[in-house]
């Protein structure tokens, strides 16, 4: 009998329920589908080493905060369909049925509800995942290998797993609900819900204006400082102190334009008297105000999550393409190798800090180090076997192969750099790039490299030499964007830098960014090298700080062997009569890089993607539940338009005019927080390289208007449903 009863309730209050269900869907669609991923790594063909352990641990994190957000959704959406049942369930209660019955009533109804959507969020999840596997390939730019249908049990039971947590809570909070309610109330909630409030619109005005100050003062602090990534280690506490004044003004200001919202309508729409007295739109902005007053803090909460998902999804995916677009010119050679030299700062801090004993092996560097010499055994005798046995050299595996050496901008013994970017910008009247400014590349300053070396370079990347004279220089940086233009600026304009007393002038009035770089690297490994003539710089006697041996494989080796090889022909360290010089860096070779590139990008990518959509859809399905909850309580009043002659069209254009402003005004927030954050964010990339959104910032839309505006249109169709049904009801005190 009672399961009869929950099934004809749930059939007869099917719009109450779509949206909880369409929600409770979705939530089950995505939780599963993403926890597929595991599975989705190995049919993908993504195998490389550590790979499948990340994303799996990301994906673990995840899984927590996507369960958290469907709880609240979930518990959201119910508390919905309670206030819309409560005068359904005194009317049980009056009839003589206990708080009990009514209370499995309501856990029957829930049950029905949550099978129906786990069903198809499963089925739903279930070919979702199997796309998946393609834009998964595509973002770690892996191909399909062995492809086949799939079901995950482990998705499958953690999905079911969650869903049953979320259905006790649920029912656990419906029955206290029931418990704790008063007949009284349950059978007067329908009038209780229609009350409606106003404040005073001068103090709401006066607050939202307030909230305008706060925003626009800290949109001006951010522009201003930027985020605390650019503080060296002694301003980062500072910085942090700042930023999070910031925040704190950006909130405060954000919930305060929501409060006085509802004043600040009234008043603008009251002063214009030929839209005002127009149609219903004195009783759509009455209604406007009287909900704005009870949702403010839900739309300020919405406003912030909406900024954090477009934030999110359209930086990741950003960082991500300039990433891609400067791999190629990041990456010259097959192998790179990079040894770092030891400084005087450098010995210092090991014998303060670290072990005074170590420091006695180590010796500062005068000159640059052979590498190539060395890894053939002069030097250093080195035994370099494969897992083998077999001896390996690197002559086996390189064909050309270049070192490029570069030097402190000071001589032996100094500490102040002759040449920084900052000297530069203030020589030019240019603001220095926000990246760099008061950042220990600064303070570090330029490194000098030899001309032979640098056209070395050139000619292994097919590019012609460059002629530098005795008294010239030529900058070159690898990072692009504002850093890059600042040097070619600075050359085009005739400056002359000095080192070591010496006056020298630009070689062409252009830097060079296309071979500028000196090792394989994601993003850059020359901020900025001053290229000078091989006499000028033996005369310098400049603090040696590194050295990159670049190597192409021999013509027409394979490129996995040689990769294979060329790894079992690092030294563990290099001796010099006897003392270190200095310490291995970075061993890259360009399919490692491409790989961990690829590994990069797609992370980024995802994360971004997931966060996003998730925040998306958990904005819109609160928003949704919030204005058919407003529809609900307002059907009173609709019914009172349609008796003194408001035609059903009318009325469905107030209920949209309302839905939209609720709909938009968030957005319009969010994005407003999400152009301030992504000026200094695209600044700061911009020092890596030059940062187009465009494509970004489309793809972001399309995601939004698909999970946004469905959940808006979802909504209106509902409410007009809604509306019909009221109206045709016939009204009684």
């Amino acid at each position: 009998m009672l399961c009869k009863l929950a099934w004809g309730n749930v059939r007869r209050a099917g719009r109450d329920y779509l949206v909880y269900l369409l929600t409770l869907t979705l939530g089950v669609t995505v939780f599963y589908a993403f926890n597929t991923m595991s599975m989705q790594v190995d049919i993908a063909g993504i195998d490389e080493e550590g790979l499948a352990q990340v994303i799996g641990s990301m994906l673990g994190n995840l899984t927590y905060f996507l369960a958290g957000v469907m709880a609240f959704l979930m518990v959201y959406a119910n508390n919905f369909i309670m206030k819309r049942r409560k005068k359904e369930f005194g009317l049980y209660q009056v009839l003589g049925m206990g708080r009990w019955r009514v209370a499995t009533i309501m856990a029957l109804e829930t049950v029905i509800v949550s099978v129906v959507a786990f069903v198809a969020g499963i089925v739903l999840g279930v070919g979702l995942s199997q796309l998946m596997t393609f834009f998964t390939a595509s973002l770690f730019k892996t191909q399909i290998a062995n492809f086949h249908f799939f079901f995950s049990v482990h998705a499958f039971n953690l999905t079911l797993a969650c869903m049953l947590v979320m259905f006790v809570l649920t029912l656990l909070l419906n029955l206290r609900a029931v418990r704790r309610t008063k007949l009284i109330e349950l059978m007067g909630a329908e009038r209780r819900n229609e009350s409606i409030k106003t404040r005073n619109p001068w103090i709401a005005i006066a607050i939202f204006a307030v909230g305008v100050v706060f925003v626009g003062a800290a949109y001006y602090r951010l522009l201003r400082d930027g985020f605390p990534l650019t503080a060296t280690d002694s301003e980062l506490q500072e910085a942090m102190n700042q930023f999070g004044i910031t925040t704190a003004m950006v909130t405060v200001g954000t919930f305060a334009l929501f409060w006085g919202l509802s004043g600040m309508l009234i008043k603008l729409l009251q002063s214009l008297r030929s839209v005002y007295w127009r149609g219903l739109n004195m009783f759509t902005v009455r209604q406007l105000s009287a909900k704005v007053n009870t949702v403010c803090f839900s739309m300020g909460v919405i406003a912030m999550i909406l900024f954090l998902a477009i934030t999110s999804v359209t930086c990741g995916m950003s960082i991500a393409n300039v990433m891609n677009e400067n791999l190629e010119r990041c990456t010259p050679a097959d192998m790179s190798q990079t040894y770092i030299y030891y400084t005087p700062e450098t010995l210092d801090y090991y014998k303060e800090y670290v072990n005074p004993s170590e420091a006695d092996r180590m010796v500062l560097a005068d000159t640059t180090v052979d590498l190539y010499a060395a890894w053939h055994g002069r030097g250093k005798s080195a035994d370099n076997n494969d897992e083998t046995g077999k001896k390996v050299s690197i002559a086996d595996v390189a064909g050309e192969h270049v070192q490029i050496d570069s030097y402190l901008s000071y001589p032996l013994g100094g500490s102040d750099p002759s040449v920084t970017p900052s000297e530069m910008c203030k020589t030019m009247g240019e603001k220095l790039p926000r990246a760099f400014g008061g950042s220990n590349a600064d303070t570090m300053g330029l490194f000098v490299t030899p001309a032979s070396q640098y056209n070395k370079l050139r000619q292994m990347m097919g590019e012609e030499p460059v002629s530098i004279g005795l008294d010239q220089y030529l900058l070159t940086c690898d990072m692009g964007g504002d850093l890059g233009d600042l040097y070619t600026k600075y050359m085009a304009g005739g400056h002359t830098l000095t080192l070591g007393g010496h006056e020298l002038k630009p070689a062409t009035d252009k830097s060079d960014k296309d071979t500028a770089a000196i090792a394989n690297s994601a993003m850059s490994s020359n901020p900025g090298t001053v290229v000078v003539a091989d006499e000028l710089l033996s005369q310098l006697n400049l603090q040696p700080y590194s050295s990159s041996l670049l190597v192409n494989y021999k013509q027409g080796m394979d490129t996995t062997e040689a990769d294979e090889s060329i790894k079992y022909t690092v030294l563990d360290n290099l001796l010099v009569d006897g003392k270190e010089p200095g310490s291995w860096g970075i061993f890259i070779t360009r399919s490692e890089m491409y790989t961990q590139a690829a590994q990069m990008n797609g992370m980024i990518s995802y994360l971004a993607i997931y966060i996003g959509f998730v925040l998306v859809v958990a904005c819109a399905a609160i928003l949704s539940i919030q204005q058919l909850s407003n529809v609900a309580d307002g059907s009173r009043n609709y019914r009172v338009l349609a008796q003194i002659g408001c035609d059903d069209r009318q009325i469905r254009h107030s209920v949209m005019a309302q839905q939209a402003v609720f709909y938009l005004f968030p957005l319009a927030v969010g994005l407003a927080h999400s152009c301030a954050a992504l000026k200094v964010i695209i600044e700061l990339v911009s020092t890596f390289g030059n940062m187009s959104i465009g494509g970004t910032v489309g793809l972001t839309c399309a995601i939004f208007l698909a999970a946004y505006g469905g959940y808006f249109l979802v909504t209106y169709l509902m409410s007009a449903g809604m509306v019909r049904a009221a109206i045709a009801t016939r009204y009684s005190e």
